[in-house]
């Protein structure tokens, strides 16, 4: 269902005879939302470390100057006190109005897949500007046969520093159109 509509939006808003480009993604709220519902759900990096520079208090507790911290991003993202239906991959809920303005580049702390402030991650700028183009890319083009015998994609995850996928996705992209590589705009 999410890979439909995904589609039809990029069918609506780019066709079929021209690649995705990058000057598309903000006419793509669809695509966008997927890549935050992603990143809510599989942060690159569970855990975010940081050390207290000064004594500060954080609702009732007292953090002393010194203390280590650990953030656990995995947990905020599946936290039913933030988000409806945690658990349940629903690209839409960053599509409401109350949602929408929610990005991943740290300035709302309830979605930090890459950190936040002065030590975040260094690879945010291009993560940002590269993987939406891929991911519409590979949504335009193609469909993807998931080859698992029941046909279900598994989700779950093993213990690891980056939440590794606990079974491997295996799937064969079937191609949905071939669209001209070449474009006259782009030189």
């Amino acid at each position: 269902m999410v890979l439909q509509k995904a589609q039809q939006e990029i069918d609506q808003v780019v066709g079929r005879n021209r690649l995705v480009q990058e000057s598309d993604f903000p006419r793509l709220p669809y695509i966008q939302a997927i890549i935050k519902e992603s990143f809510r759900i599989h942060p690159p990096i569970p855990l975010l470390n940081r050390r207290a520079l000064e004594d500060c208090k954080i609702g009732n507790y007292i953090i002393p100057k010194g203390t280590l911290l650990f953030v656990n991003l995995w947990s905020m993202g599946r936290d039913p006190k933030i988000w409806k239906n945690p658990l349940e991959f629903q690209p839409e809920r960053f599509l409401s109005q109350s949602n929408s303005e929610i990005d991943v580049r740290g300035l709302h702390y309830q979605l930090l897949p890459f950190g936040t402030g002065r030590r975040g991650c260094p690879g945010l700028s291009l993560a940002m500007q590269e993987l939406p183009t891929a991911l519409a890319s590979m949504i335009q083009c193609f469909d993807f046969k998931v080859t698992s015998p029941d046909g279900v994609v598994d989700m779950s995850e093993r213990p690891g520093l980056s939440s590794p996928r606990a079974q491997d996705l295996v799937c064969v992209p079937v191609a949905r159109c071939a669209p001209s590589i070449v474009n006259s705009d782009v030189r």
